[in-house]
């Protein structure tokens, strides 16, 4: 036995690895006690920690470790740039939605704004079109943010216009998402920048010790020109999203042309992100232009993230459900609710409130359909109809509140939006656009098929099993 082998099998060695393996657990231990709310996730951590050794510490310092609680702190000088014009006295709504609009404020510590304008843009035909127009005529300045940019027709038509924009002196500035675009050779990312677009990618780094994008994803999708026209909503940059790109329906989805003062918290988010991730402050006077009055609807935006923002999605969501006194309509391709919405939106059925939940029938990602199944099973109680839709896949994340209120934008109903992403959502209070929304959703609901309680259980035993054990992994899908 060679000296490095006799070393590895040596008492010395054993008890080395014993003494690491206590530390690590302590000290994580004492990490977990001071900052896990959650008191059946700070024990599961802190049992991994102790029976599975080092390699639990391991796994906590990976995935456990909120690595961004400072990205709020920096931005006293975009407060200056961000004077709400046409800010809401008094929204024209019944009094549950007028309850649900002030503790939104309140959560947010941000005004809802009126006279604004939304127009729905379905799929990447009607989306991208209107986006690149918007791009090419912009005269002073762009800011775009995307979790998802490919390098393929519809994204090199996107990096074309804004390599144009910048060449003719627009102030072009793009962030995308370090997963999202591509880890480790994002082509089109550097065709932009040797294009002269100012690009960068959140959260990205080659340091083992500071790479929480093994968590944390920056899924907002942006697009504002000239700081007065913006794009909200769940398409990323593919040509799936696009029939005449790629020859066939690939992926349903919505997206929303938005006008009025609400587009500066569009703006503000962005600047947000672009200064964390940079360090550069987007303060010129060209991307916070004043706002003029466009239209009737009265809205907000809604930042969310595992920041200082945490939470604040799921308590909008859940006042919304508690409030709601007609009816509540959900459309999202991944539907992994936590106990806290689960139980509201079983209080609200209760309450004889109609809730209709629209899901995908096939999901884009295999694990996540088993554990959304894995999780209806136990919605047999909850008095809410499930309704799956045919391919192609639904792309779309809508929530209507009694004909009245609606949020549009980029979060799923799962831990990962709702924990781990940086998510951007506006909240509408608005009859016109509801109605819209509703029309859409009676679309939807129209070509789908109620799924019961009754048809999951009467599935193969393997396939529950399965289920059930991908349900497991609801923390991080």
């Amino acid at each position: 036995m060679s000296p490095l082998s006799a070393f590895w099998a040596s008492p010395a060695m054993a008890a080395t690895l014993v003494i690491l393996h206590v530390a690590l657990a302590v000290i994580v231990t004492v990490d977990v006690l001071l900052k896990k709310s959650d008191v059946r996730g700070a024990l599961g951590w802190i049992g991994a920690v102790w029976f599975a050794p080092i390699l639990g510490s391991v796994i906590y310092y990976l995935f456990g470790i909120n690595r961004v609680s400072r990205r709020a702190l920096k931005f006293s000088r975009l407060r200056e740039k961000q004077a709400h014009s046409a800010v809401a006295t008094d929204v024209e709504a019944a009094a549950n939605i007028k309850t649900l609009c002030m503790v939104s404020e309140r959560v947010t510590q941000s005004p809802l704004t009126a006279a604004n304008n939304f127009r729905i843009l379905e799929g990447g035909d009607q989306a991208y079109p209107e986006m690149l127009a918007a791009i090419r005529s912009a005269k002073q300045c762009v800011a775009m943010s995307s979790y998802i940019f490919r390098n393929d027709a519809a994204g090199r038509e996107f990096a074309e216009a804004l390599i144009a924009a910048s060449r003719r002196g627009v102030a072009v500035r793009v962030l995308l998402d370090s997963v999202g675009v591509g880890y480790i050779h994002p082509e089109i990312f550097y065709h932009m920048q040797r294009g002269g677009v100012k690009a960068a990618r959140f959260l990205h780094t080659w340091l083992p010790w500071r790479m929480p994008f093994l968590n944390m994803r920056n899924h907002r999708k942006i697009l504002v020109a000239d700081g007065a026209l913006a794009f909200v909503g769940g398409i990323n940059v593919g040509v799936e999203n696009s029939a005449r790109l790629s020859g066939s329906h690939q992926i349903r989805d919505i997206h929303f042309r938005v006008q009025g003062p609400v587009v500066r918290m569009v703006m503000d988010a962005f600047a947000r992100d672009w200064s964390f991730t940079t360090g550069e402050t987007l303060d010129d006077d060209f991307w916070w232009p004043e706002l003029k009055p466009v239209g009737e609807a009265f809205a907000r935006g809604l930042r969310s993230g595992p920041d200082a923002d945490l939470y604040r999605l799921e308590l909008i969501l859940g006042a919304a459900l508690s409030l709601a006194q007609k009816n509540v309509r959900i459309i999202t391709p991944y539907f992994l609710p936590d106990p806290r919405l689960q139980f509201a939106i079983q209080q609200a059925g209760l309450r004889g409130v109609t809730v209709e939940i629209v899901l995908p029938r096939d999901s884009n990602q295999r694990i996540m359909q088993w554990a959304m199944r894995g999780h209806l099973r136990f919605f047999r109680h909850v008095r809410a109809t499930i309704i799956t839709t045919p391919p192609p896949f639904d792309h779309t994340k809508l929530c209507t509140i009694d004909g009245e209120w609606s949020l549009i934008g980029s979060s799923n109903w799962d831990a990962r939006s709702f924990r781990l992403n940086f998510e951007f959502d506006l909240e509408v209070t608005d009859r016109k656009l509801t109605a819209e929304l509703d029309a859409l959703i009676d679309k939807r609901i129209a070509t789908g098929t109620i799924l019961t309680a009754d048809m999951l259980a009467a599935e193969p035993l393997w396939m529950r099993l399965r289920d059930a054990a991908a349900r497991l992994l609801m923390p991080y899908l």
